[in-house]
């Protein structure tokens, strides 16, 4: 994550993610994704989508992959903070 050659967005809540989450990390919940896809889609990839356990990052995920957007499921933010640090 140091070399910042991809982006991370957290999909959690506003408040789930005001709780903690990955330093460096965007939150867009995702109720937002469809009408911010602009957004997402400027960041730079590949983008690694997080959330809470891997479910809503799986539909993010899904939904960015249909679109051409070079992405993954990176599962619960806890576990994407876990492999940058390794």
């Amino acid at each position: 994550m140091e070399n910042k050659d991809f982006s991370v967005v957290d999909v959690r809540t506003r408040s789930e993610y005001s709780g903690g989450h990955l330093a460096g990390s965007i939150n867009i919940p995702l109720q937002e994704v469809v009408d911010r896809a602009e957004e997402i889609c400027a960041l730079k990839q590949p983008i690694i989508f997080c959330c809470a356990s891997g479910g809503r990052s799986g539909q993010a995920t899904a939904y960015f992959k249909a679109k051409g957007v070079n992405c993954e499921n990176g599962g619960s933010w806890l576990d994407v903070n876990f492999k940058r640090l390794k």
